[in-house]
C-alpha cells in the first residue's frame, strides 16, 4: 500500500464531523419505558449495588468494569511531536480508544491527567482504579514512564500497561522470531544490537532477554554511543541496568559482525556501510517513525540477504502496535487478570509469529491485492487479518491462566475462541479491506462532475489518499476557481482536468456512441451535443475507450437521469442485465438489498439476473453470498399472485446451475433470523442471508430509507452491476466523503 498524502483540512474535518470527536457513549439496555428507567436507575440500581459492595467480584458481572480499559496519557511524549500537555494529547488518547473497540471490541476512555509529577498521576491513576478493567498508559516521556507503570503496577490489581513500551516489544518480538526462523539461527545465540535507549528500546531489549537472548550479546547504543559498564555519561538506572562489559564504543563498532539491529531512534541512523559489516542474513528492525533509521532499499542494495522491518505501512513487514495492545487486553479482561505479565506478552508475541507463518486468507490478499505468503517479506501478520481476534485473546488468557494472573479462569476454550469469532464487526475489515485494494489497483478515476465542490473536494482526497489518479471533467478556470474558494487552490495543479475541448479523442467518442444510437432516433448533431455538452455522457465514453478505468457520478442529477445518460453508451436498462444493489451496514452486518436502481417492476428471468449480480458485489466485497427472494410470504403461504415470481425466480436459478446459496420465496424475518429457519429445515440457506432480493424498486426504495432514518443502518451505494464498465452513481445528497466512497468501490471494480 502506497504511504497516504492528510492534509491539516482533511484531518481536522475528520474529527470536527458529524460531531467533534471520534466516539460516543451509547446504551446496551433499553431505555424508553418507564420500568426500564426503574431498573437502570432507582430503585433497581440499588441491588447490584449491595450485590457488588459485599463481594467486589460481582462488579465484573453487573457492570461495563470486565470490559472497560482506561488510556491515560499527560501529554509530554504525544507522538514524534514532543510535549503537547495533557489536552494537546486527547486526539490521539481518543484514536487510542477506537483502535481498542474496532480491533478487540474493547470498550475504552480516554483520560488526560495535567500534572507532570508522577507520585500525582499515579495518585490519580490508583483512584480510579474501581472503574476499569485495565489501565492503557500512553504518551508519557522517559523516565517518568519507567516509574509511573511500575509503581501503579505495584500498587493496582488490574493490569498496567505502558504501550509505547511493550506494545513496540511484543510485535519486535514475534517478528524477530520469525526473521530468525527463516535465517536459521537461535535467539540466545545471535548478537543484538539496539539503538535508542527509551522507553520502547528498553522494553524490546527487556523482553528479548527474557525469550532467552544472552545479556553479553546484546549491544545497547544511544545518542552517547554504547551503553557499557562504566560509563557515567547520560546513563540512568535503567540503562545501566542493561550496559555490558566491551570495549565497543559506536554504533559503527557494534554493528560488526552483529546478527540483528533493533533499531528505535531516528532517520539516517544505520548507514549502509553498518549493514554490510553484519553477519550472514542479518535481520534489520528499522522502527524509526515516520522515517526508518535505513530504508529497505538501501539495505537491500548492500546486503540482499537482509531481513528487514520497519514501522511503515507501505514496506513489508511493518512493526504495528495495533497487533498487539487491542488482544492483549482483550484476553487479560477476558481472564479479570491482575496484571499482564511477561509470560502473557511472550505468548502474545509467539501466536502471532506461528499466524505469519500458516496460509493467508483469502480475503486477507483480496483486501492488499496480492498473495502473502510466509518468508523474508511477510514475517509479521497484517493488521486486518481476521484471524487475530480469535488466535491472539486465547494464547495470552493461556499465559495469564498458568502464570496465576487470572481471577476467573476461562474452563472452556473452544467456546471462548468461537465467542471471539462472533464478537467483532465483520463489516470494519472488509470496508478497510476495499480501501486497501483500491489502493493497489491505483484506478484512473473520472469524476464528471466538475463543477461540483463536492466532486472536486472528493477528487482531491482520492488522489492524496494514494487511491490512483483522479480525471476532473470540467473547464479548467472553473475548477480552479472553485478549489480556491474551498481552500484547496494548491491540488489544482495535481488533478488532471478533462473537457471535449481539450481531448483529442472527440471524434472516436462520436463515431462509437453515432453507431449506438443511429436507430434510436438521434441524427449527427444530436450525438455531437451528448458527446461534447453532456459531462455524463462524455464521461461514459472515456470509460468506454479505456481512458479512465472508473467512473463516479450523481451528485448533481437525480439517479434516473444519470441511469439514462449512461445507458447511451453501456447497457444500463431494465432490458440488460444491470441491477442496483444498496449495502446496508448495520451492527455488525452487511445485507444487501436489490434492485434499487434499474428494474422497476421486474418477473422471474430479471429477478435471477438481479440475484447474479448481487451475488458478484458480494464475492468482490469478500462475502460469500447467500439469497432469499423476500416477500410476504413463505413458501406458497399465503398464496398470493403477486408473490408467484418471488417463488419462481429460485427455479430460474435452479435452471442456471449458479454456484452461490439462494431460497425463496420466504418474509425478510426467516431469511435473516437462524431461530425462524429453523421452521424450515428443507432451506437451502446454511445461514442468515446476506442478499435479499425484493419484488421491486419501490419496496428496495423504502426497505433502505427505512433502515437507514428508523434503524441508524449506514447506507453505501447503490452500487451499479452488470452493465460494462466500472461506473458507481451517487445520491444528489451525498457528501464529499459518500463521494469519495463511491469512487473506491469503483477502483475496486465490486460491480
Amino acid at each position: 500500500m502506497s504511504k497516504s498524502k492528510v492534509t491539516p483540512e482533511e484531518a481536522l474535518a475528520f474529527h470536527m464531523e458529524p460531531t467533534p470527536g471520534k466516539f460516543e457513549i451509547t446504551a446496551t439496555v433499553p431505555m424508553t419505558t418507564q420500568r426500564d428507567l426503574s431498573l437502570a436507575y432507582s430503585p433497581g440500581v440499588a441491588v447490584p449495588c449491595e450485590a457488588i459492595a459485599a463481594n467486589p467480584e460481582l462488579a465484573y458481572d453487573y457492570t461495563n468494569k470486565g470490559n472497560l480499559v482506561a488510556v491515560i496519557s499527560n501529554g509530554t511524549a504525544v507522538l514524534g511531536l514532543g510535549n503537547l500537555g495533557a489536552l494537546g494529547s486527547k486526539p490521539v488518547m481518543e484514536g487510542k480508544a477506537v483502535l481498542f473497540k474496532r480491533f478487540a471490541d474493547v470498550n475504552s476512555i480516554d483520560i488526560e491527567l495535567d500534572t507532570e509529577d508522577p507520585d500525582a498521576f499515579c495518585n490519580a491513576v490508583k483512584l480510579m482504579g474501581p472503574t476499569f478493567g485495565g489501565i492503557n498508559l500512553e504518551d508519557i516521556k522517559a523516565p517518568e514512564c519507567f516509574i509511573i507503570e511500575q509503581r501503579l503496577k505495584e500498587e493496582m490489581d488490574i493490569p498496567v500497561f505502558h504501550d509505547d513500551q511493550h506494545g513496540t516489544a511484543v510485535i519486535c518480538a514475534a517478528g524477530l522470531i520469525n526473521a530468525l526462523h527463516i535465517s536459521g539461527k537461535k535467539i540466545e545465540d545471535v548478537k543484538i544490537v539496539l539503538n535508542g535507549a527509551g522507553a520502547a528500546g528498553i522494553a524490546c531489549i527487556e523482553l528479548l532477554k527474557s525469550m532467552g537472548a544472552r545479556r553479553d550479546n546484546c549491544i545497547m547504543c544511544d545518542t552517547k554511543g554504547v551503553v557499557y559498564q562504566g560509563r557515567s555519561e547520560g546513563m540512568n538506572q535503567w540503562k545501566s541496568a542493561h550496559a555490558v562489559k566491551t570495549e565497543l564504543r559506536s554504533l559503527k563498532e557494534a554493528m560488526v559482525g552483529a546478527d540483528v539491529f533493533l533499531g528505535v531512534s531516528v532517520k539516517g541512523a544505520v548507514t549502509p556501510e553498518m549493514v554490510e559489516s553484519m553477519g550472514d542474513n542479518p535481520v534489520i528492525f528499522a522502527m524509526a517513525n515516520p522515517d526508518p533509521e535505513i530504508t529497505p532499499e538501501e539495505a537491500h542494495d548492500v546486503r540482499m540477504d537482509a531481513i528487514v522491518a520497519t514501522g511503515r505501512s507501505d514496506y513489508p513487514n511493518q512493526v504495528n502496535n495495533v497487533l498487539g495492545f487491542p488482544y492483549l487486553f482483550r484476553g487479560a479482561l477476558d481472564i479479570h487478570a491482575r496484571a499482564i505479565n511477561d509470560e502473557m506478552k511472550i505468548a502474545c508475541a509467539h501466536a502471532l509469529a506461528a499466524l505469519a507463518r500458516e496460509d493467508v486468507p483469502d480475503e486477507v490478499a483480496l483486501a492488499y491485492g496480492k498473495n502473502l505468503s510466509f518468508g523474508r517479506d511477510y514475517i509479521i501478520p497484517t493488521p486486518f487479518d481476521p484471524r487475530l481476534i480469535y488466535r491472539i485473546p486465547p494464547a495470552v488468557a493461556r499465559a495469564g491462566m498458568d502464570t496465576g494472573a487470572a481471577r476467573r479462569p476461562i474452563i472452556d476454550m473452544d467456546a471462548y475462541e468461537l465467542s471471539l469469532k462472533s464478537r467483532m464487526d465483520p463489516t470494519a475489515s472488509i470496508l478497510t479491506g476495499i480501501n486497501a485494494r483500491a489502493r493497489a489497483a491505483q484506478a484512473r478515476m473520472i469524476f464528471a462532475e466538475g463543477d461540483d465542490p463536492r466532486v472536486l473536494r472528493a477528487a482531491v482526497m482520492y488522489q492524496r489518499s494514494g487511491f490512483g489518479t483522479a480525471l476532473v471533467v470540467g473547464r479548467a478556470d472553473d475548477v480552479k476557481t472553485k478549489l480556491e474558494a474551498a481552500g484547496l487552490g494548491d491540488a489544482a495543479r495535481e488533478l488532471e482536468i478533462v473537457n471535449a475541448a481539450n481531448t483529442t479523442h472527440l471524434d472516436g467518442y462520436k463515431t462509437h456512441l453515432y453507431e449506438r444510437l443511429q436507430r434510436r432516433g438521434f441524427d449527427g448533431a444530436d450525438v455531437h451535443r451528448l458527446a461534447a455538452r453532456d459531462r455524463h455522457v462524455f464521461s461514459a465514453l472515456m470509460l468506454a475507450h479505456g481512458h479512465g478505468d472508473g467512473l463516479v457520478t450523481g451528485a448533481t442529477r437525480k439517479s434516473a437521469h444519470i441511469l439514462d445518460r449512461i445507458n447511451h453508451v453501456f447497457d444500463a436498462d431494465a432490458n440488460s442485465k444491470a441491477a442496483g444493489i444498496t449495502a446496508l451496514v448495520h451492527k455488525g452486518r452487511i445485507v444487501f438489498i436489490a434492485d434499487t436502481l434499474v428494474n422497476e417492476w421486474p418477473d422471474e428471468e430479471n429477478l435471477a439476473d438481479i440475484a447474479e449480480q448481487a451475488a458478484t458485489v458480494a464475492r468482490n466485497m469478500g462475502l460469500e453470498p447467500r439469497v432469499a427472494f423476500v416477500s410476504f410470504s413463505t413458501f406458497g403461504y399465503p398464496v398470493s399472485e403477486r408473490s408467484e415470481k418471488m417463488h419462481q425466480a429460485p427455479l430460474v436459478l435452479d435452471r442456471r446451475g449458479v454456484n452461490f446459496e439462494y431460497e425463496g420465496e420466504m418474509t425478510v424475518d426467516v431469511a435473516l433470523n437462524p431461530k425462524a429457519q429453523q421452521a424450515y429445515p428443507f432451506s437451502r440457506l446454511t445461514g442468515p442471508a446476506n442478499i435479499l432480493v425484493v419484488p421491486a424498486r419501490h419496496s428496495a426504495s423504502i426497505s433502505v430509507k427505512l433502515m437507514q432514518e428508523m434503524g441508524g443502518a449506514t447506507v453505501i451505494g447503490p452500487i451499479l452491476a452488470g452493465v460494462g464498465g466500472s461506473i458507481q452513481i451517487c445520491s444528489s445528497n451525498s457528501t464529499a466523503n459518500d463521494i469519495l466512497n463511491m469512487a473506491v468501490l469503483a477502483a475496486c471494480k465490486v460491480g
